[in-house]
């Protein structure tokens, strides 16, 4: 889209840089607030519900979804890889409700949590991240991994559920520094 395409979207915030595709679809828009230099890639889908905040520096791939309706927040330099799914809400399965789109809001209870990114995360491909997921500053997650938890910072997780594999290198935060430097 074109920066004047991007400004007539009524964002609740939208910063500079940012490049979005036409084809990524976005609901309640107005809950969505998107940082400087970031880039949402064709049919990415984001639901803002109860607010997607997006730091800068931040890359959603193709085909990932944002259901935020209990919130999703970003920080800066995270890279979500393609085919990722990432819900801060969910049916409640106990069957004492019902569940789905074409039922009464007053059948339905909905089990949620706020999503927590926080800066110098990668996500990999295919990963799904369910209510309550906190990864920390610098963690990283192998394609095709459930993430349930909370995930400690600059260690490498992967699995279904997502395990801990190994310490992260923490050479984006100097390389960070420099950018931040014009070096």
């Amino acid at each position: 889209m074109s920066e004047k395409e991007l400004k007539e979207i009524p964002f609740k915030k939208i910063g500079k840089e940012v490049k979005i595709s036409r084809r990524a679809v976005f609901y309640c828009v107005e809950n969505i607030e998107i940082g400087n230099h970031v880039r949402i890639d064709d049919f990415a889908f984001l639901s803002g519900g109860g607010g997607i905040q997006i730091g800068d520096y931040v890359h959603i791939a193709a085909y990932s979804a944002l259901y935020g309706k209990f919130g999703v927040e970003i920080g800066d330099y995270v890279n979500i890889s393609s085919r990722v799914s990432i819900y801060s809400t969910s049916d409640d399965y106990s069957g004492e409700y019902m569940t789905g789109p074409m039922v009464e809001e007053r059948y339905i209870h909905d089990i949620g949590k706020k999503v927590v990114i926080e800066e110098h995360v990668i996500v990999g491909t295919g990963s799904v991240l369910l209510p309550g997921a906190i990864l920390h500053r610098g963690a990283a997650v192998g394609a095709m991994s459930l993430v349930k938890q909370e995930l400690q910072p600059f260690k490498i997780y992967a699995g279904i559920p997502a395990g801990y594999i190994k310490e992260r290198e923490q050479g984006m935060v100097e390389k960070e520094r420099g950018m931040k430097d014009g070096n």
